[in-house]
């Protein structure tokens, strides 16, 4: 199982509204994947998302996997996630941007996608959720055609590129970019799985209720026949929180602050296309608090969180293991922790967990990337007559051909 960190750009409370606190998070959160790079973390995830106050002020990821990238040397950065709705982002836009980062990391870029948090977040394009589903189904396969043809025309439902282009650059080296996908309910497991991308799913209820929705994605993965991409990646990454630290009192204390859950009441206020959480406390609502010590232990048995010290947290890992997870991801940083706790927490988790379910220091989705199979031609219309360049520059990085 390989480890990774979510940052959402999150500003709770007044700082929402203060430029200063906007870039103290902001250089924060990017120092956080920086100092995970030295500490066997593999991969940092980034959302997108616009207009969400508080929730998340992270609408240009892009810009922060260049600035990681310079500053790291194993991490993977991984959009948590990409629109792929046209007014959102077009597609050519995206195919451009993707691959772009795919040379500015050298292969370190994880494509995650989706159709976004919700209906305020999709009107602040004019667009309605009930719209997304089509577009994603119309853009994820003509992004790949994109990266492969050097005449690329198509006239669909939601976009057209009519006369042929080549739209550059192409992805770095082998392949593309691993591809993935938001899941929620069931059947978007089910559909990625036999689409042969990776599932992102974010953990909201106890940890083997998700148990089904994995098992539908491994099937569905086994039915793969053709799979969207170049290449399958069969990988589930779940999201989740984690407070430990050496102190296993002051990790407990940390689960327990004021205010923690106020996360979860943004997500249900955004959020409206996830099937509601019973009992679910929707912003402004006071967060449900963790009033004892029992009530906190439930909580970790059923999986809503991993807290303790690097040896409890050892043992709480086994039951994502159990059911499947293929990879482990944090949100950060958590309600209650200081801003020196976050880096610690990152070095012991690294430094004393990690190690004990991640031995591989090549990434699963590398591994995946090397098998990639080319699947369009380079040309799909004929060439047009008299395109014969006799004379190019002296410093061409490669001569014309004979």
């Amino acid at each position: 199982m390989e480890f990774g960190l979510f940052l959402n750009g999150y500003l709770p409370g007044p700082g929402a509204h203060n430029g200063v606190s906007e870039h103290e998070m902001i250089t924060r959160e990017i120092s956080y994947a920086v100092h995970a790079d030295g500490f066997h973390w593999k991969y940092v995830w980034i959302g997108e998302h616009h207009a969400l106050t508080e929730y998340s002020h992270m609408s240009a990821p892009e810009v922060v996997f260049g600035y990681i990238a310079a500053k790291t040397k194993q991490i993977h950065v991984g959009s948590g996630i990409m629109n792929l709705s046209r007014p959102v982002n077009h597609p050519v836009r995206n195919a451009e941007r993707v691959a772009m980062l795919d040379h500015v990391t050298e292969g370190r870029y994880e494509w995650g996608t989706g159709r976004g948090a919700g209906s305020h977040e999709m009107a602040t394009f004019d667009l309605l959720t009930s719209e997304t589903k089509a577009m994603w189904d119309e853009a994820a396969p003509e992004i790949l055609r994109m990266w492969e043809q050097r005449d690329y025309t198509f006239d669909g439902e939601f976009f057209r590129v009519e006369k042929p282009h080549n739209i550059l650059p192409k992805p770095y080296g082998v392949g593309h970019p691993p591809l993935w996908v938001g899941c929620g309910n069931p059947g978007t497991f089910s559909k990625a799985g036999e689409l042969g991308i990776g599932a992102i799913a974010f953990n909201f209820e106890p940890i083997y209720n998700l148990k089904g929705r994995i098992e539908n994605y491994k099937e569905g993965i086994e039915n793969c026949r053709t799979p969207l991409g170049q290449f399958v990646n069969n990988n589930i990454m779940m999201t989740n929180g984690v407070v430990c630290l050496t102190d296993r009192n002051r990790a407990r204390e940390v689960a327990m602050s004021a205010g923690r859950g106020y996360l979860n009441t943004m997500v249900n206020l955004y959020h409206d296309t996830m099937p509601p959480q019973k009992g679910a406390v929707k912003w402004p609502g006071a967060p449900y608090a963790i009033q004892d010590e029992a009530t906190l232990d439930m909580l970790i048995e059923a999986g809503y969180l991993l807290c303790g010290n690097p040896e409890e947290v050892n043992e709480q890992i086994a039951k994502y293991q159990e059911v499947g997870c293929d990879q482990l991801v944090f949100g950060l940083p958590s309600e209650g922790f200081e801003h020196e706790e976050v880096l610690e927490m990152i070095e012991l988790f690294g430094s004393e967990v990690i190690p004990n379910f991640d031995s591989d220091p090549v990434h699963s989705t590398t591994r995946f990337r090397a098998n990639a199979v080319r699947k369009y031609p380079d040309f799909a219309h004929p060439l047009p007559e008299g395109l014969e360049v006799s004379v190019i520059p002296t410093n061409s990085l490669l001569p014309l051909s004979n």
